[in-house]
């Protein structure tokens, strides 16, 4: 008896990225749909709440000590916006997926370091570290096998 109400079958190959991978299934792009609407769900509100409380991102940026706040600020509203918007459209589904990865790892180095937080925060930051690990692993499988048909990139 199969755990999932769908049967995944044995997709045929087409190459992307100089990579080999396969054509997904229906139920491979409805997760993937599902997928990509979660994590956007996290980024989009994210970016809204730094676009509209500028100044408090700046000034939360500062606190941790990295140069050029401003910068990064608007770098985190691109990525977190604009970047969500195109992840949740499957606009470049591929690359996307791959910055924000980036950005939500060196997101977890620099803001959530458990390892030095003061002992009653060492817990938060941590899960919050391992959380931002995780989502990048999500969003680097979505790297790996595309938006499914179900997105503008219809991959």
């Amino acid at each position: 008896m199969s755990l999932f109400p769908f049967q995944f079958q044995q997709p045929r190959s087409f190459s992307i990225m100089a990579t080999t991978t396969t054509a997904p299934n229906s139920a491979q792009d409805t997760l993937a749909l599902i997928g990509r609407i979660l994590i956007a769900y996290l980024f989009i509100p994210a970016g809204i709440g730094k676009l509209m409380g500028f100044g408090g991102t700046v000034g939360y940026i500062t606190s941790v000590g990295l140069p050029l706040p401003e910068v990064g600020a608007a770098i985190a509203i691109i990525v977190e916006l604009g970047l969500g918007i195109a992840l949740l459209l499957g606009f470049k589904t591929r690359w996307t997926a791959i910055v924000m990865a980036i950005f939500t790892v060196a997101t977890a180095l620099f803001f959530h370091k458990y390892w030095s937080a003061p002992d009653a925060m060492k817990m938060m930051q941590q899960i919050n570290f391992n959380k931002n690990i995780a989502i990048a692993g999500g969003l680097l499988a979505l790297a790996g096998f595309g938006a499914g048909r179900f997105s503008i990139d219809k991959r």
